[in-house]
C-alpha cells in the first residue's frame, strides 16, 4: 500500500493523546484478567469497552489533548505516511472518510466525521474508561473511534496475523464501519445482549468488515481533496491478502482456539474466521455497501 508522496495530510481528523492521563490520574478498566475476559469474547474491532461492563459506572472522563500532539508536527504529506505507522493511521482515516463522504453524498446523504484518538495504555472516553486490553474500539456516544497502536503488533505477535500496513489499514477501516453504522441506525441492533453465530452482534461486525472491504475497493479511486488525485495509489493483491488474514486472525473461533482450547459458537461476538474473511472479500468484490446486508 503506498500513499500520493504530495498529497497534504488532514491531521485535524485525529486526537493524539498518547502520554496524557485520564482525568482523574486512574484507569477503570485493568489488564490482567480483564484483559483475558476481553480476549474471550472478543471485543477487539468493537464497540465501546462499556459493553463487557469493564468500564466505570459513576465516570465517563472525556480524552484529554496531548502535549506533544505527535501527529499533527511530525504527519504532513504522504511521504510520511509512506515512512512511518502513525501518519499511514492518519492518511488511512482521511482515505476513508473521503470515500463515505462521497458515498453518503452520491446516495443524497450527509456523512459526519469522526476523530480517530491515538491513545497509549488507557484512554477515557463518553462509554467510560478503557485500556489497551480491549482493542480498537467505536464509541457512539462521542462518536470517535480509540486506538492504540500497540495492537498492531499483537494482531502479529498474539493472534498470529501476517501484518502488513493493510492489515493496520483494515482495522482502520472496519471501525470507521462502525460509525457508518452509527450514521445508519444499524449499530443500535447489537445492543440487545444476545450472543452467538447468528446474534446481532456477530451481523453488526461481520457488516462493519464488508464495509472495510467496500472502502478497500475504492480505495485507489477515491479523490483527495488536497490534490484532486487518489490518496492510496498502490493497493496489491499481497495487500488484500494481509487484510484477509488480519480478518480471519481475530475471528471468534481462532480466538478461543488458542485462549480456553475449544470453540463455542453460542458465545461468539464477531464471527467466525471463515465469516469475517467472506464479509470483507464481498465488499471488496463489489465495492457495494448494499451487498453488505448480513441481517438477511
Amino acid at each position: 500500500m503506498q500513499f500520493d508522496d504530495d498529497a497534504d495530510l488532514d491531521t485535524s481528523e485525529m486526537q493524539d493523546v498518547r502520554g496524557s492521563r485520564i482525568p482523574g490520574g486512574r484507569a477503570t478498566v485493568g489488564g490482567g484478567a480483564a484483559a483475558l475476559i476481553a480476549l474471550l469474547l472478543g471485543l477487539f474491532f468493537g464497540v465501546g469497552p462499556d459493553q463487557l461492563g469493564l468500564s466505570s459506572g459513576d465516570e465517563e472522563p472525556a480524552a484529554t489533548a496531548s502535549s506533544l500532539g505527535q501527529v499533527q508536527q511530525t504527519c504532513r504529506t504522504g511521504r510520511d505516511a509512506n515512512a512511518r505507522e502513525d501518519c499511514r493511521t492518519v492518511a488511512v482515516v482521511n482515505s476513508v472518510q473521503d470515500f463515505w463522504a462521497q458515498e453518503f453524498e452520491r446516495r443524497s446523504g450527509t456523512y459526519t466525521r469522526s476523530p480517530t484518538v491515538l491513545f497509549g495504555n488507557q484512554v477515557g472516553t463518553a462509554c467510560g474508561a478503557a485500556t489497551s486490553a480491549v482493542g480498537p474500539f467505536y464509541c457512539p456516544a462521542d462518536r470517535k473511534v480509540y486506538l492504540d497502536l500497540g495492537f498492531f503488533e499483537e494482531l502479529r505477535t498474539r493472534f498470529g496475523a501476517s501484518g502488513g500496513p493493510f492489515a493496520q489499514a483494515y482495522v482502520v477501516a472496519h471501525e470507521y464501519g462502525h460509525h457508518v453504522q452509527d450514521l445508519m441506525g444499524t449499530l443500535s441492533r447489537s445492543q440487545d445482549g444476545r450472543t452467538g453465530a447468528t446474534s446481532n452482534a456477530v451481523r453488526v461486525e461481520l457488516q462493519a468488515d464488508c464495509y472495510a472491504g467496500v472502502w478497500a475497493h475504492h480505495a485507489t479511486t477515491t479523490k483527495d481533496e488536497s490534490t484532486g488525485r487518489p490518496l492510496i495509489t498502490s493497493l496489491t493483491d499481497a495487500d488484500i491478502r494481509d487484510g484477509l488474514d488480519a480478518a480471519a486472525a481475530v475471528g471468534d473461533d481462532r480466538i478461543q482456539e488458542r485462549y480456553q482450547g475449544r470453540v463455542t459458537p453460542e458465545s461468539w461476538t464477531h464471527g467466525s474466521a471463515k465469516q469475517r474473511q467472506q464479509w470483507f472479500h464481498e465488499g471488496y468484490r463489489t465495492g457495494d455497501m448494499a451487498r453488505c446486508n448480513t441481517f438477511r
